[in-house]
């Protein structure tokens, strides 16, 4: 293992780790609205020292700011998944959830200091105005969005509003070297949270899942009814960095592949009280075999779903150990645009386990950052290392042995693959060579085929040595694994720039270890009849 692969691969992990602090898993539970400083003497007393605060302190203090402190810091006593929503966070993270929002439907970056589209959204409100990707959007609504210093955030705020409303811009396109302008309506531009499917084989399926949404089902749907008039017999279900989301969505999907009658999922409150999610007859795959990739940020709701299947036969989980998120959250509004995911019981498996590792009261940082430790103890390097709990052992219906208490043990393993891994500098190089580069070269990719351009994109390695050449010379030495590494990288973003995130993967996903393991467990019959 080389010592870049070292620096920066715990980084990558924990990042997508901590990401799903916010997309707990979630109950449909009735609203509530709470009642501060009411009654009660804790909250007569909380109430009082405000006061005290604000009217006697000797300067002057945003008590807003200060309860927003305190609450963090009741929380942070209780388990790492219960977190604080401020009011000006809680509506992007509602929108990342919901799986769409209101505004006019375009990817976009700033490059040298003008707001660039890089992609049009498919049916959204600029395609149908007629925006095109490399358009720079220089005023909207008589606000100047170019030669100063804006970020992404001063953007949407600009460009999205409420349903139905318009936007005034005027974009400069370069290839006819002119102002023109539009008048878009804004309207639902939907946030996609199946990345990926496609079929790897004649029969092998892959849909590849980043969460678990409102909108994911009618997604993952789409892509399963596909695949099937394609001829699928078994699907690959890519769970790998997916941290979770609603309960209800990953239920729905299990139940796409589960007999009717078969226990899910059930969940445990303080009160002992039980809820069972069953199985219905609507699925669609109940008759075919499902393999789940699954690595140490396959979170939450992505556990249920490989503990369900794996609880039931149906399954078989391939990768490494899953994070172990085994708590439930419900949304509480706290009245002022705010709120509180509070866990509120703890989910089990169909066999009775829960998966949630141990944690403690006394701060996260170590409960986030336990992959540094699975990494350092050889626990990505081989399934020897897996440390389980033998009193926390269960039995599937057909005698297959899986275990409690700290995430989902895979039963094919598959190593970290840390040759696919280089330096963080080249991932940001090669996004902005790459979009400079189709920026100015658009006119020559418009007549393209999928199958062209797998077959002869940069044969002769001019576009990758030009990278090369544009970066500093003390990156451009490679070692034995990162050049092929980064060419495929160079290759995937080329992919998404000309076609869509889904030919992306196709590319990415090229020589990937665990969706090759698969590939190999198919061709010898698995899974073996018992």
């Amino acid at each position: 293992m080389n010592n870049k692969t070292k620096i920066y691969l715990p980084l990558i992990i924990a990042i997508a780790i901590a990401f799903g602090v916010f997309l707990g898993s979630s109950l449909n539970y009735q609203k509530k609205t709470l009642t501060f400083f009411g009654g009660t003497p804790q909250e007569k007393k909380i109430k009082r020292l405000i006061d005290y605060i604000q009217y006697e302190y000797v300067d002057e203090v945003d008590t807003d700011s200060l309860l927003d402190g305190t609450i963090k810091n009741m929380l942070s006593k209780l388990d790492p998944h219960s977190v604080y929503i401020p009011a000006q966070e809680h509506d992007r993270i509602a929108e990342t959830m919901n799986g769409k929002f209101v505004g006019i439907g375009i990817q976009f970056r700033m490059f040298k200091d003008s707001l660039t589209v890089v992609k049009v959204l498919k049916n959204g409100p600029s395609k149908r105005a007629g925006i095109k990707a490399g358009d720079r959007i220089l005023i909207a609504n008589n606000d100047t969005l170019y030669g100063k210093n804006i970020n992404s955030s001063y953007v949407l705020k600009t460009l999205k509003g409420e349903p139905n409303t318009t936007v005034d811009i005027t974009v400069f396109r370069k290839s006819e070297n002119k102002n023109i302008p539009f008048s878009i309506t804004r309207g639902d531009v939907p946030i996609q949270s199946v990345d990926a499917f496609y079929m790897l084989n004649d029969e092998l399926g892959y849909i590849k899942i980043n969460k678990f949404a409102a909108t994911t089902y009618d997604e993952f749907k789409i892509a399963l009814t596909n695949l099937l008039n394609q001829g699928m017999q078994k699907l690959v279900l890519d769970l790998r960095h997916n941290p979770g989301g609603y309960m209800q969505v990953a239920t729905e999907i299990i139940d796409e592949f589960l007999e009717d009658g078969k226990l899910i999922v059930f969940t445990k409150n303080k009160r002992d009280k039980i809820d069972e999610t069953f199985a219905t007859k609507k699925g669609d795959f109940e008759n075919g075999h499902v393999f789940v990739l699954i690595n140490g940020s396959s979170a939450s709701a992505s556990e249920i779903v490989a503990g369900a299947l794996q609880d039931n036969d149906k399954g078989t989980i391939v990768g490494r150990r899953s994070f172990g998120k085994g708590l439930v959250q419900q949304e509480m509004d706290l009245g002022d645009g705010s709120a509180v995911r509070l866990t509120v019981s703890r989910y089990y498996t169909p066999t009775g386990r829960s998966i949630q590792k141990p944690y403690g009261h006394d701060g996260n940082n170590l409960y986030f950052s336990e992959f540094e430790k699975r990494f350092d103890g050889g626990e990505l390097m081989s399934a020897d290392s897996i440390k389980v709990n033998d009193t926390l052992k269960y039995t599937t219906p057909k005698g297959k042995i899986v275990y409690g208490g700290g995430g989902i043990v895979p039963d094919v393993f598959v190593a970290i693959d840390t040759t696919m891994y280089f330096g963080n500098i080249h991932y940001r190089k090669l996004n902005d060579f790459v979009f400079n580069y189709a920026d100015t070269h658009r006119n020559e990719f418009t007549d393209w085929t999928l199958d062209r351009f797998i077959s002869d994109f940069d044969k002769n390695n001019e576009i990758f040595n030009m990278y090369l050449n544009s970066i500093p010379e003390e990156f451009q030495t490679l070692d034995t694994f990162e050049k092929p590494n980064l060419k495929k990288y160079l290759k995937a973003l080329f992919a998404q720039q000309i076609f869509d995130i889904n030919t992306y993967f196709k590319i990415i996903n090229e020589q990937d270890k665990m969706i090759n393991k698969v590939i190999e467990l198919n061709k010898e019959g698995y899974p073996l009849v018992q």
